[in-house]
């Protein structure tokens, strides 16, 4: 199942207080960057996050879950109306993220 584009516009705007949120959609998801760097995606109308360290300690009852088969879990964001707790997430994950790989 896609996700709809009414959800992807939902959490933008959740996420709308860090300047540097974009997205790309593929395969009928989204994949969701933070200054440049993959912090998650939206999947089957679910905002899934990588599990970085502080991912985990900042939302540490959330359910792994796979965004799609073959790929690797991530973390259920459940939180999805606290925009504030949205920012603080992105942030908090950003040092812990790997540097975007260089196009050829």
């Amino acid at each position: 199942m896609a996700s709809s584009k009414e959800y992807l516009d939902f959490i933008l705007e959740q996420l709308s207080e860090p300047d540097d949120v974009t997205y790309r959609a593929m395969m009928g998801e989204y994949i969701i960057y933070y200054r440049g760097k993959i912090v998650g995606g939206i999947y089957d109308d679910r905002f899934l996050v990588k599990p970085t360290k502080s991912a985990v300690a900042m939302i540490p009852n959330a359910d792994m879950e796979l965004p799609c088969e073959g790929a690797k879990e991530m973390l259920l964001v459940d939180e999805v109306e606290n925009k504030e707790f949205l920012c603080e997430l992105l942030e908090a994950m950003y040092e812990e993220l790997p540097a975007p790989k260089k196009k050829k």
